[in-house]
């Protein structure tokens, strides 16, 4: 009976981490199910590269602008996103942020763009959240008042920052003033 119980609460377990890391669990009722999808506020999600039918879901549903952190040439991109975007009346924003060689100047662009605030939302989006959550993480921590805590718990329910991802954060939060610590 112990062994059966045991099995029954790790396969309940293994349904439960399939479905909240499932992209099609990740929706913010927009009928959008977006890869790796993270609300750190109301104005400001995070997700991977979303698809063409995903990107005219966001378009409906009060978002405003769409920021892209990953380079162009990536398996799944949308072609001509950009172009596809600002026909569906948003702003697009291409900050390419080298995978492994992130930079100050990379997240400093980002956050000059973020405080120039639409009035609806904001998807920011690379391949697979990676990118994304961190600029968000950042961003929520630096210039939203944020609990850091909090914050980090959102960008840690996609991915924990390996090395050259944590001596990025690291420099973001100590050229600011902030302590950052490490996982």
């Amino acid at each position: 009976m112990r062994i059966t119980l045991k099995s029954s609460l790790l396969c309940l377990a293994a349904l439960l981490v399939y479905i909240y890391t499932d992209p099609g669990f990740a929706s913010d009722g927009t009928g959008a199910r977006l890869l790796n999808q993270v609300n750190f506020s109301a104005s400001l999600t995070t997700a991977g590269q979303p698809t063409e039918k995903e990107l005219a879901l966001i378009a409906e549903n009060d978002y405003d602008r769409v920021i892209f952190l990953a380079f162009s040439n990536h398996p799944k991109r949308v072609p001509n996103e950009d172009v596809i975007v600002r026909s569906l009346g948003l702003q697009f924003i291409h900050i390419p942020v080298d995978w492994d060689s992130p930079s100050l100047a990379d997240f400093e662009t980002f956050a000059a763009i973020m405080q120039t605030a639409p009035a609806g939302k904001t998807l920011v989006h690379c391949e697979v959240n990676f990118r994304a959550s961190v600029f968000g993480f950042l961003y929520q921590v630096l210039y939203a008042d944020a609990d850091m805590d909090d914050a980090m718990s959102v960008m840690q329910s996609v991915w924990v920052p390996n090395d050259t991802w944590q001596g990025f954060i690291l420099r973001v939060m100590n050229e600011k003033g902030f302590d950052y610590p490490a996982l």
